[in-house]
């Protein structure tokens, strides 16, 4: 079982040693105008990347940003009235291939919204759709069959929580600001003295 883990961290680190630097600091430049601009940021994203987006959101929102989840299928029968003009949507798809991720963007498009790519493919039709990109390299997604939706959706979870933290410092959020958005549970507790 360790042996599992050792080369499961070999991989994950490996595909973040790959993310462009440049490309992941314009996203969070362009993530914090937009919230400083009074837009928001969406996630959109199918299958095993929704709790993914989730989650993500689920951050902001604990940091008081505002932002949001689009299910891709969804968004297709009437969701996509969430976006509006200069909102910044993040489109996860591994393969830049998903039939329903590129019919999407063919309508976020008309929606004059922001776009970018967080994929593991160079070269698709998302790439060639979406000019804003964050690509990551992956060895195998550590599952018998290397088809599994097991380590791409890791990696998601450590680009958007970066992301987040990035945003929160460069907004200078306190942590008044997040005591304020989480008043239960333990994390309550311990904040209630602060």
């Amino acid at each position: 079982m360790i042996s599992y883990f050792e080369d499961l961290l070999k991989i994950i680190s490996k595909s973040l040693d790959s993310v462009d630097e440049e490309s992941f600091n314009r996203l969070v430049d362009e993530s914090v105008n937009t919230l400083r601009s009074g837009k928001k940021i969406i996630v959109s994203g199918l299958g095993k990347n929704v709790p993914i987006c989730e989650k993500f959101v689920g951050t902001m929102s604990s940091l008081g940003l505002n932002s949001c989840f689009l299910h891709t299928n969804s968004a297709i029968h009437g969701d996509i009235g969430v976006v509006h003009k200069d909102d910044l949507v993040i489109v996860l798809t591994k393969s830049g291939e998903t039939s329903e991720s590129v019919y999407l963007v063919k309508h976020l498009k008309m929606k004059d919204a922001r776009l970018w790519l967080l994929s593991f493919c160079k070269k698709s039709t998302l790439t060639s759709m979406i000019e804003d990109i964050v690509i990551l390299d992956l060895e195998n997604e550590g599952d018998m069959w290397n088809i599994m939706p097991n380590n791409s959706t890791t990696l998601n979870l450590i680009i958007l929580q970066a992301l987040a933290m990035h945003i929160a410092m460069r907004m200078e959020i306190k942590l008044e600001d997040f005591k304020e958005n989480h008043p239960g549970g333990h994390i309550g507790d311990l904040l209630k003295d602060e």
